[in-house]
């Protein structure tokens, strides 16, 4: 069976694939088309087909587009309800229900051999549900919570899993939506709405609940699953601020109430659920599942014992839970995701073949781990291209930008190579097997970027720049027998420095979607501070940085000797192999 799954709607369009019960493929388009969120300019800003992705998906597998069997979208036009039922105001809603009507056209033009009747809509809830009930690696049957923006109709639904047939339980109607509070309050606080709430929850930790009890009221938990959202004034809280201006106290304090009310809600969501189902497993997916401090509360205090989320919680994530949900109705039901890695990938032939065209100086070091940590330990800053991207907002050491963790000012320098502001925290990456001791509040292992911990006392002082101001870390475990390459990194950068752990951020810059392919890498490489390249097994290096290691007093480890790395430059390539053209993390929409 060969079920091809779609988002295109709201934002985020990607396309993932099902074959014969395993995923083989799931990739957002705006790794192919360069354009973040898949948005092209008003009024069409979120309705660009992933055709470029859903082409290589099946490339991927070695399909056309007449060999599925089924193909599959995120969107039921049939639940669409007219603006004036749902209570929510949108000027392209009417022509985005049509758009959907007609997306088995769309489809069957953009693949052609396509047969519009093969597909079929999926309930944007269910997609999101499937994505992390069906996704998830529990051996038994789960509990399920969606939360983002909107979908045909609702914001939310919760359920239970069981032997792969859902049971929804509650699904809140619009216009209430924790989702789109979320985004409201991220506009007036001078971000891009459905783009930058993560932005809202790092802002969240400079601040106080102080207009908590203001919001109560308005937003809080009904006692049949459900909840409210009602009402709120922003500007009799906090002043709109513009883009262009500083935020100030009274913004932080704004964060910080909406992100206490949003926990508040969602940890009476859970627990309503924990009792409805007598579950002890959660699964989590839409947008709000990508406030990993809200999860970590979750994880805390809902009462299930095991917490699973999504990795690409977001719209995207429906591309592959509308396969998922697909394949169970057609009684094939696959198997849980694999891990995030599903994105393209380069041979070692093709990634020399775009160094060569770029004219750049490069070698294959006996082991890029190995060298990559030597220049992290030196205090450099590596660029990591390996593997199969990631599917979904986070680098998870496949497409990352990585630096020495015992340095503060690494944090602000990693934050101007990005262009990005100076209050937003980068993460740590950390060795599985060392996590415990470093990190704790949080599930371990954790390696999806899910969830926050708390930073040992002891530890803080040792890797200042991933320690964010309120003392937590959204960490990334790694487990050599799922990582062998960046685990192999990680124990070389703990050998030379003592430390098991190096700053992880996304491979992008502000504003531009993560790198994906070598021909980005390299545009990367050429237009920031890097100072290495790591690029599949080969390293192209700036001049000028030495190799030794950098000392931490605290730590008294000895001095492990120097040598100079090679020369290089910034040319770029006029194209990159199989890439089809010229980040940071994902909204909770």
């Amino acid at each position: 069976m060969r079920i091809l799954g779609i988002n295109a709607l709201y934002h985020d369009p990607a396309a993932a694939l099902i074959v014969d019960g395993q995923i083989v493929a799931a990739a957002e388009e705006e790794r192919f088309s360069r354009r973040k969120h898949g948005k092209r300019p008003v009024p069409f800003s979120a309705w660009e087909l992933p055709e470029l992705s859903a082409a290589w998906c099946l490339e991927q597998a070695g399909l056309k587009p007449g060999d599925l069997d089924a193909v599959t979208y995120s969107f039921d036009p049939a639940l669409h309800l007219p603006a004036d039922q749902l209570g929510v105001f949108d000027p392209w809603d009417e022509l985005r229900q049509r758009y959907a009507v007609a997306a088995p056209d769309f489809l069957a033009s953009a693949l052609p051999g396509l047969d519009p009747s093969q597909v079929s809509f999926v309930a944007h809830h269910v997609a999101h549900a499937a994505s992390a009930g069906l996704a998830a690696p529990f051996d038994q049957d789960c509990a399920v919570l969606v939360l983002d923006g909107r979908g045909e109709r609702h914001s939310s639904l919760a359920g239970l899993y069981e032997q792969g047939e859902l049971q929804i339980l509650h699904s809140q109607q619009l216009p209430h939506s924790l989702g789109l509070l979320y985004e409201d309050a991220t506009e007036h606080l001078g971000f891009l709405r459905s783009s930058d709430e993560f932005k809202v929850m790092a802002l969240a930790s400079y601040g106080t609940p102080r207009y908590l009890d203001d919001l109560r009221p308005l937003v809080h938990a009904h006692p049949d699953g459900g909840f409210r959202t009602s009402g709120v004034d922003w500007n009799s809280l906090a002043k709109k601020r513009r883009p262009d201006e500083p935020w100030s106290a009274e913004h932080a304090d704004l964060a910080a109430s909406l992100q206490a009310v949003l926990e508040e809600v969602l940890l009476e969501l859970a627990r309503w659920l924990r009792a409805r189902t007598g579950s002890t497993k959660l699964a989590l997916a839409g947008g709000v599942a990508l406030n990993c401090v809200a999860n970590s509360r979750l994880w805390r205090e809902s009462g299930f014992s095991e917490v699973w989320v999504q990795p690409a919680a977001g719209d995207a994530g429906t591309a592959l839970g509308a396969a998922l949900a697909g394949a169970q109705q057609l009684g094939e039901p696959a198997a849980a995701m694999p891990g995030a890695d599903l994105g393209r990938q380069w041979s070692d032939a093709e990634i020399e073949a775009a160094l060569r065209t770029a004219k750049l100086p490069y070698d294959r070091p006996a082991d890029i781990a190995e060298a990559a940590a030597q220049t992290l330990a030196a205090d450099g800053i590596v660029a990591w291209f390996q593997g199969r991207s990631e599917y979904g907002p986070r680098a998870l050491g496949h497409r990352s930008l990585m630096a020495h963790p015992g340095r503060a000012e690494n944090l602000e320098r990693l934050n101007d190579v990005k262009g990005r502001e100076q209050f937003r925290p980068v993460a740590p990456m950390v060795l599985a097997s060392r996590a415990a001791e470093l990190f704790s509040a949080g599930p371990i292992p954790s390696p999806y970027m899910l969830f926050v911990h708390q930073v040992a006392d002891q530890w803080r002082e040792k890797i200042p720049a991933v320690v964010h101001v309120d003392g937590t870390a959204r960490i990334q475990t790694v487990d050599p027998a799922t990582e062998p390459l960046v685990a192999r990194l990680l124990e070389h950068f703990a050998e030379r420095t003592g430390l098991p752990v190096v700053v992880n951020t996304s491979l992008n810059t502000a504003g531009r979607p993560m790198v994906d392919s070598p021909r980005d890498a390299l545009e990367c490489f050429g237009s920031t501070p890097v100072d290495l390249l790591a690029i599949g097994p080969f390293a192209v290096r700036r001049p000028g940085l030495g190799t030794s290691p950098v000392l931490l007093p605290q730590l008294g480890l000895p001095d492990l000797g120097s040598s100079d790395s090679g020369p290089s430059d910034t040319g770029l390539p006029d194209s990159g192999p199989s890439d089809t053209g010229f980040s940071d993390s994902g909204p909770p929409q």
